[in-house]
């Protein structure tokens, strides 16, 4: 069996497609975009030719899109940006408890060192915020709430429409970290009625260090530095044409593929989650069986250690992950599940297996082959791990 990659939440191979778009751009037609000859002008075309060809993907006006080099980037921009234009005026944030760190750590940063009031939203046992909880926290000196899609380690995606209009109804601005949903769920701003949202290409079969920020007409942010007049001066730097061109093909590709995709992953996702059930005892299942994307199953194995897993798998050639590509190797259990009020214990020994294109159900055979053994050695050699009747 060649290696099976069940990884794809963190990252996923460049499509064909992708790459063929971005080499004109690394090679003939190199300009810099905001250069005036002929070079620059060919370079700015098709800047703005991605720019329109992703509006249309998310459905927003191409002028309220803006470039970055990732999610993360994004991330800052929305809540440092908000939080510097409205110092003074409103210091309160309110951030879903199971964000990603891109988020998390800018918000607390805000809080610990500049001395911004903040409150984590919290969440249910399968992972979803609730209007109820959000309008208890929800001040007029509230300046931000972000809460994300798609759960990177879960793949609960959150009611954010109805969450949104909370945040409308009392003035605050609302960004939402769609950074797992997007390509993987229909993700259309206006529906939304949000004021920020974030997106990359890398997880979705686009290049690495390719992103963008929607940011709503009207809505006014500090920029996170400063260095020119790109990008409305939201985000200097020169662009990165090759890569916002294939950010484009990469969105536009993933949603035309969208439905296909998920009809095939769905039945994967299902077959995986029962055959697991069937063959290996005392496990939880942390991921919700509706309102997911697909391609996420988030499963603690009782008594075992989630990096010790990853580990044996790795020996058997098979990629998975202990949750956010961003934390591996933490010692402490995830936060998204100790929100969840999922014991440490359990979210000790949790594991994200996250499938895409490439996924087979032979490839799921051949894990589900190795899993087992791999569980019942590793509980043996446990000191917590009691059998149960």
């Amino acid at each position: 069996m060649k290696p099976v990659y069940l990884d794809h939440n963190a990252t996923t191979p460049v499509d064909p497609e992708v790459v063929e778009a971005m080499l004109p751009y690394l090679s003939a037609h190199f300009g810099n975009a905001s250069s005036v000859h002929s070079f620059g002008r060919d370079a700015k075309v098709a800047l703005e030719n991605a720019r329109e060809q992703i509006a249309a993907v998310i459905n927003c006006d191409p002028q309220e899109l803006f470039f970055t080099s990732g999610g993360t980037e994004s991330d800052n921009i929305a809540v440092f940006g908000t939080a510097n234009h409205l110092r003074g005026k409103k210091d309160h944030l309110i951030i879903g408890a199971t964000e990603h760190p891109a988020v998390l750590e800018p918000a607390e940063f805000l809080h610990e060192k500049q001395g911004f009031a903040m409150d984590l939203l919290p969440v249910d046992g399968e992972g979803f915020a609730s209007v109820a909880d959000l309008e208890k926290l929800i001040t007029d000196k509230t300046a931000l709430v972000s809460v994300m899609h798609a759960n990177n380690e879960t793949g609960a995606i959150s009611d954010i429409k109805a969450l949104a209009a909370i945040a409308r109804a009392r003035g605050v601005l609302f960004h939402t970290d769609a950074v797992q949903s997007i390509g993987k769920a229909k993700v259309d701003v206006k529906d939304l009625d949000i004021d920020m949202l974030s997106l990359t290409g890398h997880k979705i079969y686009g290049a690495k260090g390719t992103g963008a920020l929607f940011i709503r007409a009207g809505v006014k942010i500090a920029p996170l530095f400063y260095g020119g007049s790109h990008e409305k001066k939201r985000r200097p730097g020169t662009e990165n044409v090759a890569g916002t061109v294939g950010l484009a093909k990469t969105l536009q590709l993933a949603d035309m593929r969208r439905e296909a995709d998920n009809a095939r992953i769905v039945k994967l996702a299902d077959y995986f989650i029962e055959e697991v059930s069937k063959r290996i005892p005392d496990i939880r299942l942390n991921s919700p069986r509706k309102n997911r994307i697909p391609q996420t199953v988030n499963v603690s194995f009782l008594g075992t250690e989630g990096e010790s897993i990853i580990l044996s798998l790795d020996i058997k050639g098979i990629a998975a992950s202990s949750g956010s590509a961003c934390t591996s190797g933490a010692v402490e259990p995830s936060h998204v599940l100790t929100a969840m009020g999922i014991a440490p214990v359990e979210a000790q020994g949790a594991v994200r297996f996250s499938m895409g294109r490439s996924t087979t159900k032979e490839q799921l055979d051949y894990v589900l082959a190795e899993l087992p053994p791999i569980i019942e050695r590793l509980r043996e050699l446990s000191p917590i791990y009691e059998k149960k009747n």
